[in-house]
Parts: structure tokens; sequence; C-alpha cells
């Protein structure tokens, strides 16, 4: 008579169930709180190895198939690792964070409950001044008196926009319509359940020094304290091939062959004959955005481009 296989038992990760209920402060006053998750490292080893029982592998097989896996984007096996989360974040960034739509959501609705008597509050020494060369990026800070300013300016206008929100609310004004002029700095709060493979894509992209600096405290809470300790061995290998990696072009590519065999004459003929490099009437050359990313890319692995007398 054929045996019944035995039915795996729930992951469990005790660096993680530490974690569940704890809230991380992120901001002045927004938060990051486990609520569940489910799944391990082993899970997505169990999965890629659906014809294998338990135990038939050492951890170091388990975390080279993990690096495998990821190395080459097969995706599917971290999908059988879930995580939710309760957020507390401003409206602004709450924007952004949505836009990631492969999650379960539930927020906090200000048609049924009045709104969060909370405002996300830009210190002095904060304020960003808009970049010339991003349009959807900053670069540099304010002076700090003049810093000082705008935050004063910041919490006047806070305060006398939820006096308005207040006294709609006391005149029996309805909650969906006295929301209206609230500032997007008010807080919000959500329950947010995504499974593993779609929280990295999150993470690579808001953890990204290209992303918003608020939202990239929250996505650096996620991975940092909460992803690194329930999945130890992804957590590893996500920054070894994406956080920490660099993506080269085929125009990259070449060019790179071309400088570490030290031709630089034809790298820069190359790069022109390709239009990644304009020479000007006036004999001056240009480089375009697309070569500026090349250069910092070598930059980052220490070396020096050929275009750069």
């Amino acid at each position: 008579m054929k045996s019944e296989e035995t039915a795996p038992s729930r992951a469990s990760v005790p660096e993680m169930d530490a974690l569940i209920g704890r809230k991380f402060s992120v901001l002045d006053d927004g938060f990051v709180r486990v609520v569940d998750y489910m799944g391990s490292d082993a899970s997505i080893v169990q999965a890629a190895r659906v014809s294998y029982g338990a135990g038939t592998k050492h951890v170091s097989q388990d975390r080279a198939l993990i690096r495998y896996l990821m190395r080459h984007s097969h995706t599917s096996p971290f999908e059988m690792c879930e995580i939710k989360l309760h957020i507390r974040a401003p409206m602004d960034v709450w924007r952004q964070w949505v836009r990631h739509r492969t999650a379960s959501i539930n927020e906090y609705s200000t048609r049924y409950s009045v709104a969060i008597d909370s405002i996300h509050e830009t210190e002095p020494g904060e304020w960003r001044m808009q970049s010339r060369n991003n349009r959807q990026g900053s670069s540099g800070f304010f002076p700090l008196e003049e810093g000082e300013a705008l935050t004063r300016e910041e919490r006047q206008f806070h305060e006398e926009a939820r006096k308005l929100y207040e006294s709609r609310i006391d005149r029996g004004m309805a909650r969906e319509q006295a929301r209206k002029d609230l500032p997007l700095a008010t807080y919000t709060e959500a329950y947010w359940k995504c499974d593993l493979h779609n929280l990295l894509r999150f993470l690579a992209l808001r953890m990204d020094e290209h992303a918003q600096q608020e939202i990239r405290e929250y996505a650096s809470v996620i991975g940092r304290l909460i992803v690194a300790k329930w999945t130890p061995f992804v957590w590893e290998a996500f920054c070894d091939y994406t956080l920490e990696s660099i993506k080269l072009s085929r125009h990259e590519i070449t060019l790179l062959g071309m400088i570490a065999r030290g031709d630089n004459k034809d790298a820069l003929h190359y790069a022109e004959k390709n239009g990644l490099i304009t020479t000007g009437e006036d004999g001056i050359r240009k480089t375009g955005g697309e070569m500026n990313e090349f250069t910092a890319k070598l930059a980052q692995m220490g070396l020096l481009s050929p275009w750069n007398d």
C-alpha cells in the first residue's frame, strides 16, 4: 500500500515572527507595521523543486538555487511568499505607492471616518530645490534660513486647512466633501498585501536613488529591516543582482570592451557614429543623457571615460 505524502508544515521564520505587530517609524509620524507573512526562503526553494521532498538539499544549495532564480529572472517561485503590512504615509507618498497595482490594498476612508489628525511637516533643512536636468527630481537644498521660513509657512497653512476641515465637519457637512481641501501632506493609513516578487519590484524602483526621498525612506525600512530578516537569501541575491548591480545596454557593452582593451579612440568614434556623442559647429563635443548615464556607470566601476578630456 502506497503511503501518503506528509503535508509540508507552515513556514516559520523566528526573526520574522519577532517583528509581527512591531511598528517601524518613518518620517515624522509615519510607520510600517508587519501584520502577517506567508512563506520563507525554503518556500521558494520548495516551489522551484516541486518534484523533490523536504530535506533533500543542503542550505548552501538552497542559497545557490535562489541566486540562480534571481539571476535568471525566474520569478514565479518568489510569488509563493506574501506579506501584509500596515502603512501610515502622507497622501503624496501614498499616491506614488498605489501606482504599484500588483498588490491588495484597503485604505483608511475619509468618506466614513474623520481624516487622521496628523500632517507630515518638513524640517527647515529638508527643503529641496528642483533639479534643472530632471523634471521629476530634486537637486540640493534651500539655505537653512530660507528653510525655516518655508517650514513656518507650511505649518501655518496646515493649521488653517485643518481648522477649515474641522469647521465643516462641525457644521454637519458630508465627510466626503469636507475633505476636499485637505493638504496632500495629511497622513493616511492602509493595509497592503503583496507577494515577494512584486514587493522586490517595488523596492527596486523605490529604493533607487532617483526615487523621491520620502518614499525611499519607507522602501528602505521594508527592505533592510523586514525583507532582509524574512528571506535573507532572497535579500542577498536581490542586493547583488538588482539593487547594487549595473545594467548595460548593447552600446555600453561594446564601449566597455573597447575601453577595457585601451581602444579609447575607437570608443569615441563608436559613440559619435551611434549618436551618443555629438560635435557642434564650434567643435565642442556634447554628451547626451544616455552617455552621461554610462559615464556614471564607468565611475562606479572605477574607470575613466575617454571622452572627458
